[in-house]
């Protein structure tokens, strides 16, 4: 008799990468602030270095998500 678990297969989480939403909060001086998803409502830190676009609070944006050292992470952001 072997035992053992099924090893999961590794999927993507969505067909499409690209996520919308809006920045609630970005300091320019500091170079970070965050993003809401459109559909989930989860908010994502964004760093400066992830931004295509110049971007401030309130603007309508797209983003990627990548795994960073404290949760998800909004990268290739730019302006929509």
């Amino acid at each position: 008799i072997e035992l053992g678990i099924p090893k999961k297969e590794h999927r993507e989480e969505e067909v499409d990468p690209i996520r919308k939403g809006k920045v609630s909060f970005f300091d320019n001086s500091k170079g970070f602030g965050f993003i809401i998803d459109s559909d989930s409502q989860e908010k994502h830190f964004v760093h400066v270095s992830g931004l295509i676009d110049v971007i401030e609070e309130n603007d309508k944006v797209q983003y990627e998500l990548e795994k960073g050292q404290k949760g998800m992470n909004a990268v290739r952001v730019k302006k929509i």
